[in-house]
């Protein structure tokens, strides 16, 4: 079982879109625990969805070892974990795929992005600094073939490529492979003014690795920026 239940987190975060945000996903995730703890006959393995938002964003973390954050984002995402590890028995594992953001051709992040970078208008937000860990949308689904087929992996597992970049590196990738100039940057006040408290999910980012999976012998086909946007642009 695969559950993949949740409201965007791109929109603006008032009250009682937060409690949206909350419900989405914890209530959700509770209505299958209780699902399987009820049926006859349970499946093998419930993967699980949460995010790297879970993170702090002031190193570059692991799956292994991290620091939280303690904030709204990484707070729903401690709760989220911990309702789908209730699913956990001797006839169910359970486990925990943290995306990053996913870049794929027809939707998503990327799909956004490119308008404006087509035009000559794409820039960084802010100065760029801020992390960026992602993952190309063919190596997340081959991460769920991987843990589905290999019985001896649960937990949590960073589903980011293995080298994270920064909004400039995602931003010098996206120029160069549309051939189009990167020179204007996106004031950080601005996006504050449109989203509210949710735009600190694009003013800021975790730097994140997927260590369980390499160590476990999953091969990445996109290993860092330049090849994921290469191959979705081109």
């Amino acid at each position: 079982m695969i559950n993949l239940a949740g409201a965007s987190i791109i929109a603006r975060w008032t009250p009682e879109y937060k409690e949206l945000l909350r419900s989405s996903r914890l209530e959700t995730t509770q209505a299958v625990v209780d699902a399987i703890s009820h049926a006859e006959h349970k499946p093998k393995l419930l993967i699980s969805t949460s995010a790297v938002g879970i993170y702090a964003n002031d190193g570059v973390y692991d799956d292994i070892s991290a620091k939280y954050s303690d904030d709204f984002l990484g707070t729903l995402c401690k709760e989220w974990e911990a309702t789908a590890l209730k699913a956990k028995s001797e006839t169910t594992r359970v486990a925990i795929f943290r995306f990053g953001i996913v870049l794929g051709r027809d939707g998503g992040a990327l799909k956004q992005m490119l308008t404006p970078f087509k035009f000559g208008l794409g820039g960084t937000i802010g100065n760029g600094s801020q992390a960026f860990s992602f993952i190309h949308i063919d190596d997340l689904i081959n991460a769920y073939d991987f843990v589905i087929a290999n019985e001896s992996q649960d937990g949590a597992f960073n589903i980011t490529a293995p080298t994270p970049t920064t909004n400039r590196g995602l931003t010098k990738a996206l120029g160069r492979s549309l051939n189009r100039p990167t020179f204007l940057p996106l004031p950080e006040f601005v996006l504050r003014l449109i989203f509210g408290e949710d735009a600190k999910v694009l003013t800021d980012g975790q730097s994140v690795r997927p260590t369980r999976l390499l160590e476990a012998g999953f091969e990445f086909k996109y290993r860092n920026i330049e090849d994921t946007i290469e191959n979705l642009v081109k």
